[in-house]
C-alpha cells in the first residue's frame, strides 16, 4: 500500500525545500555574511537570506498541512512487518525529524527577529515574535544551527534506511512513498 497522493507530495515537497534550505543555510553558517558578500556579492547574498527565510517559512506552513493530513489519513500498512529495532528506529527518526522540522523555522523566525533583521517571505516582511536582543538572537541562532547538524545527520538515517529496504531488503518500504 502507499501513502496517499497528497502525502507523497508534501513529502517530497518539503524534502526538496529542507535540502536546498539546509544548503544555503550551511553556506551562510560556514562563510558568514561577510564571506557570502566577499564571494558572491551583495545582491546574491541578500538574495540568499530572503529565499532562505522565504523557504523556511514555507516549510512551516507546509509541515503544519503534512501533520492534519497525516492525522486524518494515517499511514498504510507495511506489505512486510518491520522487526521491532526498524519500527523503533523509524518512530524515532520521523518524530525528530518532524520536531526539526518545525524548531527549525521557529528558532529561525525568534532568532533573526531578536537579531534585529527582517524576517521575509518573499517580498514580504513579517513581524518579529521578539523585541530585539542581540544576545537572545545569537543564541537563538546557535540553536537553529545545532538543530540544522541534527536534521542534516536524521535526513542521512531517514535516507540510509530507505536505502537499505529498497536494495537490502527489497520489501517495498520504500515504494509505499514513490
Amino acid at each position: 500500500m502507499k501513502y496517499a497522493l497528497s502525502q507523497r507530495l508534501l513529502h517530497w515537497i518539503i524534502a526538496l525545500m529542507v535540502l536546498g534550505a539546509l544548503a544555503v543555510g550551511m553556506l551562510l553558517g560556514f562563510l558568514g555574511f561577510s564571506g557570502v558578500k566577499d564571494t558572491f556579492g551583495i545582491d546574491v547574498t541578500n538574495l540568499l537570506y530572503k529565499y532562505h527565510k522565504t523557504f523556511g517559512v514555507l516549510i512551516l506552513g507546509l509541515m503544519v498541512i503534512r501533520i492534519a493530513v497525516k492525522l486524518a489519513k494515517g499511514a498504510p500498512d507495511y506489505a512486510q512487518p518491520l522487526t521491532k529495532f526498524e519500527h523503533s528506529a523509524s518512530n524515532a527518526v520521523h518524530g525528530l525529524l518532524y520536531l526539526c522540522l518545525f524548531a527549525m523555522p521557529v528558532l529561525g523566525w525568534l532568532g533573526t527577529g531578536a537579531n534585529g533583521f527582517p524576517v521575509e517571505f518573499f517580498n514580504w516582511k513579517l513581524p518579529p515574535i521578539l523585541a530585539k536582543d542581540k544576545e537572545l538572537g545569537g543564541l537563538l541562532m546557535e540553536l537553529h544551527g545545532i538543530v540544522g547538524w541534527t536534521l542534516a545527520a536524521l535526513i542521512f538515517l531517514h535516507i540510509g534506511g530507505a536505502l537499505k529496504h529498497a536494495i537490502v531488503k527489497k520489501d517495498g518500504v520504500l515504494q509505499r512513498m514513490l
